[in-house]
């Protein structure tokens, strides 16, 4: 029988986990795409920051795009236009589309160790899936992994921050106190839950998108673990619910 958030009236109620980078593979395709599309440039420009003005293009329009392939792309095209002052050819521009056509179509890897670490969480806490990106491109990664059946629900949200995860709470019926959130990134997965009052693990990976590396915990350290895989995340978190329970 699945653990439900009302038996543990105390510590840890809830357990999130995060998708991308955290089960599967992601940011390794992201990257690949944006060498692809650093070498088709260089036949108009001879730019050696190529990443970063489109970085700073993907900024501008976070707020207008949100996350994923399909910002990804379009920053991508707007960027091309920019730095090649409109000389970029048509047939150019279908290769970069091409480029996140390619991104919504890769494959789902499972990283090593998923299902079980889950499993094993999941037998003592309720756990959820919180990802963030593109709905339709999320879904479907979420259906691809064959991970669904381990969560109790699954939230596909625009943005991670301290309102957000504050609402999801309400919505679980539980205090922020009561949650503890897993994944590779601080700034979506750590730091906002932290600074709500709730507990967190981080298993880092080996690439991350420069947005998400611009972060730092302030406060809550004690609250957090860090793992190399997660293999190491059940004592992880069963440590932190025996803190949690004591204090």
């Amino acid at each position: 029988m699945r653990p439900d958030a009302s038996d543990s009236p105390r510590g840890i109620a809830m357990v999130g986990f995060d998708a991308d980078d955290t089960l599967w593979r992601s940011q390794d395709y992201f990257d690949a795409a944006q060498a692809q599309f650093e070498r088709l440039l260089a036949d108009y420009v001879d730019l050696a920051d190529v990443g970063a003005r489109l970085y700073a293009v993907e900024q501008r329009n976070l707020a207008l795009f949100g996350y994923g392939v399909k910002g990804m792309l379009l920053s991508m095209v707007e960027t091309a236009v920019e730095l090649t002052g409109g000389r970029i050819r048509g047939e150019d521009v279908h290769r970069i589309v091409e480029l996140g056509k390619q991104l919504l179509q890769h494959p789902v890897e499972l990283l090593p160790g998923v299902r079980a670490a889950v499993e094993a969480v999941a037998a003592e806490f309720p756990v959820v899936l919180i990802t963030k990106g593109d709905l339709f491109h999320q879904e479907a990664k979420v259906r691809q992994s064959g991970l669904s059946d381990l969560f109790g629900r699954i939230e596909i949200v625009s943005e991670k921050d301290p309102p957000t995860y504050a609402r999801l709470c309400r919505e679980f019926g539980i205090a922020p106190q009561q949650f503890l959130m897993v994944g590779n990134s601080l700034r979506s997965d750590i730091a906002p839950v932290l600074a709500l009052g709730g507990w967190g693990v981080h298993v880092p990976y080996h690439t991350t998108w420069a947005h998400e590396a611009q972060a730092r915990v302030e406060a809550g350290g004690e609250r957090l673990r860090t793992v190399p895989d997660l293999a190491a995340l059940p004592p992880a978190v069963r440590d932190l619910a025996a803190l949690a329970v004591a204090g």
